[in-house]
């Protein structure tokens, strides 16, 4: 099966974080960037990067972007090239358009323009930092909906050696454990007789509500 390829346009930070983590899980990923230096130190890591202007078609055209599977602007320090190089890959005809706002009103504009996804990495930073900030337990956070999340939260000395038909949680909290991480490896939609251990990492997910009242009451049981 062919691999999944992606197209990443701005390779400051986060741009050349991301292609760098895509090219770790297999996938092939353009880079495009109009600094020189950046494009230097992206060449030997990704399977392609070009120094070219993201925004000019003829150039776009002749990369043979619109065979990508995704295309990622994460331009970040300048608005008007980051507008035009989504409306150039959607014009393109790229699958899935996804792209970095540096603002509100930017992110606002990216999606009336039908980008498939506007990712505001630096306020989704501070919200799970915020979250881990209060919640000892917590080590990440993902917003699903306003409604709903997934968590990884440590098993903490009150829950070591229980195992999850006594936790009940689903019955007693409306939230469900889908998956456990310890040293011996991963456990993904353990079943009701899997222990837990303090350190282990347990992956939950359920209603904002729900996690509050696993967290404040099976995780810190004296």
């Amino acid at each position: 099966m062919k691999a999944q390829q992606f197209v990443v346009i701005g390779l400051g930070r986060f741009g050349s974080s991301l292609a760098l983590e895509l090219m770790e899980m297999g996938y092939e990923v353009l880079g495009i960037d109009h600094h020189e230096e950046r494009v230097d130190e992206m060449s030997d890591h990704l399977t392609h990067a070009v120094m070219a202007d993201a925004t000019d078609e003829g150039i776009m055209r002749s990369l043979g972007v619109r065979n990508f599977d995704c295309g990622i602007v994460a331009i970040g320090d300048n608005m008007e090239r980051s507008i035009l190089a989504a409306i150039l890959l959607k014009e393109l005809g790229v699958k899935q358009v996804v792209a970095k706002a540096i603002s509100v009103l930017h992110g606002r504009a990216l999606s009336k323009l039908g980008v498939d996804r506007v990712i505001f990495p630096e306020k989704d930073m501070g919200i799970r930092v915020a979250h881990q900030l209060v919640t000892p337990h917590l080590l990440d956070y993902i917003e699903i909906s306003k409604d709903y999340k997934i968590v990884e939260l440590t098993v903490p000395a009150c829950m070591d050696g229980k195992s999850l038909s006594e936790l009940n949680t689903r019955a007693k909290y409306g939230c469900s454990i889908i998956a456990l991480n310890r040293e011996s490896g991963i456990i993904v939609a353990p079943t009701a007789h899997d222990h837990l251990y303090k350190g282990d990492i347990v992956v939950v997910i359920g209603s904002n509500e729900s996690i509050d009242r696993f967290e404040n009451g099976a995780m810190n049981e004296n």
